[in-house]
This record gives structure tokens, sequence and C-alpha cells, in this order.
């Protein structure tokens, strides 16, 4: 009995653990099934708003497009007659139909940008035609690298400035009115038609000439353009802009001059009309802006360069006076996302963190390494930047610098590498020298205020079968970070290159310290499943019998100093919700579109509303009434509404972070310990055998390209290069020649060099 009833038993556990195993396994199912469907609405709502995006884009494109035909003409004036009997009047359409669009694309962009996964890839894509138009197609040193989309932007670009010009000039042409206040002759007439249109191109150039630096609204990063790439774009666009003004601006003084009228016209600050003394003021002010920006100064005075930089404010106030309110809302919406950028930038800075250790090398280098305490639920991609300021050096200027570091390794840090030459940077070597040379037992205490970190929104640039990572001297920095996180990613089943070479291009062997951060990378091969090959160049020496192995030995001697933390308990915490920023954009545009409504209700009279901004001679039954109240009232009234706009903004922003920072943010863990000295990184010679070290001349870069497409045997190898634009150019061209032709779809071991350049300084 007792054998039969063990048998009963044992059969009902059985039963028991059978129906539990299905209970699991319908759980896993529902589970599944209800990640598939997230999956599939979450790239619904994707393709929904990448499609809402290009619909926004192509409209405001077309706006442009049709604003200098005699039709446009006639359609608007029609509505703007018909907006003048409803509460928003002229100012309010314009600022619907020529400033809001690319605010709703903004709104749209970062909500999608949200939505894009950052997580790496657990798979490659196979190779397609859109990647193969993002190669270098033109290396060149006058204009650059630039691949074929970039060329065929260029391209739409400048046959929209001569669509405009021709538009605009033949109509002028086809009516010519004598101007009542000079006597010109026909030519001069012409003449002075043909300067005011070189004017309006210059207005078109600035109407996106803010687009590519914005940070925290990042509109370029729509089209995978990162922020320190899209810089280029601001200076194009602000050399050309520079380059029509000076055109208008010095084509209307010659006029005046031949015609006798300069010193009548020169000086004069209208009361009506373009106000002639704003638009040279503006003028001026953005040939100072321009010339402090070349490069000759920016790199060697770079102080200069920064301050002057500021006079942007002086050059949009007096812009607006000269060209009106109505020309100014087609270039507003530039600056309405660019001063929401600039205060939420200002605010993400706040409150400031602390330097948890610095840890300089002892040889001739110059170079250190900062510790910054950072918010655990923080995460960024390799390649991102932070801006760093540190109030005792300077109160206001702000310096990028790439992180070192990977966000799925280092929880609670990041940390930076500070090439420490002149100015700015040698101030920060000679203050933490100071620090570690002292006999004083307390620790100092370093503020500093970050803004960022800024980054790609996704890893597509590292999904390559290889990586073939070029770098000179400084540019080092965005590549350990890459390292890092391939190592940390490795053995997580995420899809990375498997077989990575570095090539280090430096001056002096000392410049191998910046290695140092990743020498167990390097060295301890072994735990990790990928390979990494080093190949180190030093241009400035002789030949030597040293190895790679020994010289990280001998420059890994450093110095660490750990700082306090009193000044400062908070961490480094990164970007706003990319929800609440596009809460606060819309909001914003609200805000200052009641402003608006509301000043012109109170200052501006009935009668004038209706043409006060058009910069034309006004009818004269209205003349007395609108002689009363000035053009330029209307164009401060908008610049009030703006500032108006921002203020509310700023206001609540404040009460939101202040929240967050006493709910939410986690204060940093400071790091305990004083002052020592350290071998960092000293390993023995048997862990490497494969890094390599030449001496006296630079890398032969077409060998290093075929000896490693033979060494991998793949197809598909990822090129990044961060360095000196000689280098960049060298190693772009020697892709376009190597991988000429897509060979899309092919089974074949034919590689296909994929270039990706990096910027470590702006």
């Amino acid at each position: 009995m007792s054998e039969i009833a063990d048998h009963t038993a044992m059969e009902s556990g059985l039963q028991i653990i059978s129906e539990w195993q299905l209970g699991e396994i319908r759980k896993g199912n529902i589970l599944l099934q209800q990640s598939l469907m997230a999956a599939m609405a979450k790239a619904i709502l994707l393709a929904l708003l990448k499609v809402l995006m290009i619909v926004i884009f192509a409209g405001w494109i077309a706006l442009w497009i049709l604003k200098p035909t005699t039709l446009w003409t006639r359609k608007w004036k029609g509505a703007e007659d018909s907006a003048r009997h409803t509460v928003f009047d002229y100012y309010g359409l314009n600022f619907a139909v020529f400033t809001f669009p690319l605010i709703a694309l903004t709104i749209i962009g970062v909500v999608y940008l949200n939505l894009v996964t950052k997580e790496p890839p657990r798979s490659r894509p196979a190779r397609s035609a859109p990647v193969g138009f993002s190669n270098p197609v033109v290396v060149n040193s006058f204009v650059g690298i630039l691949s074929s989309m970039e060329i065929l932007a260029v391209f739409l670009f400048l046959l929209f400035l001569a669509w405009t010009y021709y538009a605009r000039i033949s109509n002028d042409f086809k009516k010519l009115m004598p101007i009542k206040s000079l006597k010109l002759d026909l030519w001069q007439i012409k003449y002075l038609r043909v300067a005011t249109r070189f004017g309006l191109l210059a207005e078109v150039c600035l109407a996106m000439l803010l687009l590519p630096i914005l940070r925290v609204l990042p509109l370029f990063q729509l089209i995978g353009i990162q922020f320190e790439a899209s810089v280029r774009y601001h200076i194009l666009l602000g050399t050309s802009m520079i380059f029509f003004a000076t055109i208008h601006g010095a084509s209307t003084l010659f006029i005046w001059g031949v015609s006798h009228h300069v010193q009548d016209e020169m000086w004069r600050w209208q009361k009506k009309g373009r106000i002639y003394l704003a638009g040279e003021i503006a003028l001026v002010t953005g040939l100072v802006i321009w010339i402090t920006s070349l490069p000759q100064i920016r790199r060697r005075r770079f102080e200069i360069f920064y301050y002057t930089h500021h006079l942007y404010i002086v050059f949009l106030i007096f812009f607006l006076f000269h060209a009106g309110d109505r020309h100014f809302y087609m270039v507003f919406s530039g600056v309405f996302l660019f001063g929401l950028d600039k205060l939420l930038r200002i605010l993400q800075s706040r409150p400031k963190c602390c330097i948890l250790s610095a840890r300089i090398y002892l040889f001739p280098s110059k170079a250190i390494e900062l510790t910054l305490p950072k918010d655990p639920r923080l995460k960024y991609t390799p390649t991102s930047v932070i801006y760093m300021k540190i109030p005792s050096i300077s109160k206001f200027q702000w310096h990028p610098f790439s992180i070192t570091s990977s966000s799925n390794s280092d929880n609670h840090t990041m940390s930076i590498v500070v090439k420490c030459n002149e100015g700015w940077t040698s101030s920060i070597y000679d203050m933490i020298k100071a620090e570690l040379d002292s006999d004083t037992g307390a620790k100092n205490c370093m503020p500093v205020s970050i803004e960022g970190p800024y980054g790609p929104a996704s890893l597509d640039f590292l999904r390559h079968d290889s990586l073939l990572l070029i770098a000179g001297g400084a540019g080092i920095t965005p590549f350990l970070s890459i390292i890092k996180e391939i190592a940390s990613l490795s053995s997580r089943r995420y899809r990375f290159a498997t077989r990575v070479q570095l090539i280090y291009v430096v001056k002096k062997s000392q410049d191998v310290c910046l290695l140092n951060s990743v020498s167990s990378q390097l060295l301890n091969q072994s735990s990790t499943q990928f390979s990494l090959n080093l190949k180190v160049y030093v241009t400035q020496e002789e030949g030597s019998n040293a190895t790679v192995i020994g010289l990280l030995n001998d420059f890994s001697l450093v110095r660490t100093v750990n700082f306090s933390t009193k000044c400062s308990n908070y961490a480094v915490h990164g970007l706003d919700s990319s929800v609440l920023m596009a809460a606060m954009v819309a909001l914003s545009s609200i805000k200052f579109l009641v402003s608006l409504i509301f000043f012109n209700r109170i200052f501006v009279p009935t009668e004038m509303k209706s043409s006060a901004s058009q910069k034309m001679v006004v009818p004269s039954e209205n003349k007395a009434s609108k002689e009363k109240t000035p053009s330029s009232v209307v164009d401060l009234l908008l610049l009030a509404s703006f500032i108006i706009a921002l203020a509310c903004n700023t206001f609540v922003a404040i009460i939101l972070r202040w929240k967050r920072l006493k709910k939410d943010i986690p204060a940093a863990s400071p790091k305990q310990g004083n002052k020592a000295i350290e071998l960092a990184g000293s390993v023995e010679a048997s862990t490497v055998e494969d890094h390599e070290i030449h001496f006296g001349g630079r890398p032969n870069f077409q060998d290093i390209l075929s000896k490693f497409s033979d060494e991998t045997g793949g197809s598909d190898i990822g090129v990044l290069v961060c360095g000196p634009e000689s280098m960049k150019e060298s190693v772009a061209s020697l892709c376009q020649l190597k991988s000429q032709g897509l060979n899309i779809g092919a089974k074949g071991k034919k590689p296909y060099f994929f270039f990706h350049s990096l910027n470590f300084t702006l």
C-alpha cells in the first residue's frame, strides 16, 4: 500500500510541476507578445513622426521657394488683409507661417530622438545604398571632405539662392521706380536694386545660421550629423551671409557716394522705412565677429574669438531694426530656438559639481585626467562631448572635451583627458600642479559647471565587421571611449566589431601616456572577446629599441590628487527629459504669441497695425497717425515679447529643476584619499606581442588600409579618423579610391571602407 501511495504522490507531484512549467511558458509567451506589440507600436509611431517631420520641412522649404514669386506676393497680401480683422493680425500670421514650422519640427524631432533606441545593436545590418552616400566624394584642402549627400545639399542650396535672386531682380527691373530722396540715373537705380537683393540672400543664410549649433534641441541630429560636425555648416553659412551682406552694404554706400548723398543717408535713423544706420551697425558687428572667428585668431587667441562672438546679440537686434519685423519673422525661428537652447543649457549647468580627482602625468606631456561625479542613471554614447567651465579660471569661458570613459562600465564617474598647451588649459594644469606641490593636508574643492553630454543618438557608426581607428595627437580622446565601450559590451551578445586596429600618430613618444586609461584593454586581451591591435608612429624622434609596452610602463607614472566635494555635493545628471524640453518649446511659442498680441493691442494704434512694418511709403490719409508711433516700436515689441517668453520659461524651468534636484538627483560620492604617486597600468611584457611602434616617419595609410583589409578578410570596414585636417583628407582620399562602386549586396570579400570623421576641437 505504501508503494502505491508513493507512486500516486509522485504522479501528482509531476503533474504539479508540469502545470507550473506550462504556466511559466504561457507567461513567457504573453510577455513576448506584449513586447512584440510594444515594439510594433513604437515602430509605427516613429514612422508617423518621421512622415510628419518630412511634410513640415517640405512645406517650409516650399514657402521659401514660392516667396519671391508675384503669385505669392498677391496671395499673401490678401491673406494679411484678412488676418488684420482677427485677433492675430499680420504679425500672428507671419509667425505662424514663417516661424512656427521649424519650431514644430524641433518639437517633433526632440520626441523622435527620445524614442529612437540608444541600445547597442545585437545584429549588423547589411550594407545599404544610403550608407554609401555618406562616404567622401570630394577631398580638397580648400573645401574639405564632402560626401555625395553634402554635395547634393550644397548644390540645391546654391540653386535656391540663384532662383531667389533671379525672381526678385527680374520683377524689380520690370517696374523700376525713381527714389524721391535720391536723384539717380537709370543704371544707378538698377545697381541699387541689385545691392538690395544681395541683402535678401544674406537673410536666407541668416535664417539657417543658428540651426547647426543647437545642442539641446539638435535639429541636425535628425539627419545623423552631430554638433561638433555641424559647426562647419555654421561657418559656411556665416561666411556666405557676411559675403552677401558686405556686397549689399558696400554697393549701397557706393551709390550714395556717386550721387553725393552719403552724409544725408548714412547717419539716418528713419522714423519710417528701413533704418540705414541700424544696418550699418549690424554689418560692422558681423564683420568683427567673422574676422575674429578666422582659424588664425580662433586657435591662437580663443578668448578673443569667444568674447567677440557674443556680439551676435547686437547684430541680431540691429538687423531687426534695419530689416523690420516682417523680414525678421523669416529668420526668427533660428533665433527663437537658439535662445531657448541657450537658456536650457544655462539651467542644465546648474548647480555646479566638483572634480573628484585629477591625475597628472609626471613627464613633460602636460596632460591631466579629470574624474567627475555622474548620476548612475545617466547613459551616454561613445564620442560624446561635455562642455566645462571652471569659475576659478574664467566665469564665462566654456570648453568642449571628449568623454574618455564608458557609462556601461563606470556608473558613478565620468572622465576627460585634457592636453594642456596654453591659455585656459594651461591654467588648469598650473592649479592642479600647485595643489599637488602644496604641503597642506586639507583637500581643496574645485567646483565646475558642466553642459552635456552631447553625443550621437545611436551607435550605427560602430556597426561594422572591423574598425580601423586613426588618431593624431589629442585626437585619441574620442577613441578611448569607443575602446572601453566595445570592451564592456563585447561579452553581452552585442554585435560590435570583433577586430579593432588603432593607429596612433604622435610627435613625441611621451604622448603615448594618453593611452594610459585603456592600457588594460591593450595589454590584457585574454579577458575580452575582441582583438585590439595598436600601432604607434612617433614622427619627431629617431629610431629606438623601445616597445609599446616599454613606453606605456615608462610613461605610466602619475600623481593623483583627490579633491573635496564640500562646496557642492551634486553629480553630473545630463539633459532634462526630452518630453519636458519639447513642452517648454511649445509653451514658449505660445507665450511669445500671446505677449506679442497683447503689446500690439496696447502700444500700436489701429491705423499703424495694418502696415507699420511694411517699410514702404504709407498712404497719405494714415500718415499723421503713423508718425506718432515709429515703426521701430513694432520691432521693440517683438523683442520684448521674446524676452518675456524666455523669462517665463526660465522661471518654470528653475522650479522644475529645483524639484528634480530635491527629489531625484543623487549626491556625488567623493573619493577618499589624498595625494599619491602611482604606477598605472604596469604589466608584464609577455601580455602583448602584436603591438608595434615606428619612429622617424609618418604612417603610410595606403599600406595600412591594404594590410588591414587582407588581415580581416571582411567586406565591411569602418574607418574613423580624428586628428589634423591633412590626416583626415589623406585617409578620406584612400577610402574613396578603395571603395569605388557600392557593390551593394555582394557576397564576395571585396573590402568596402566606410569613412567617419570625428572632431575633438571646434
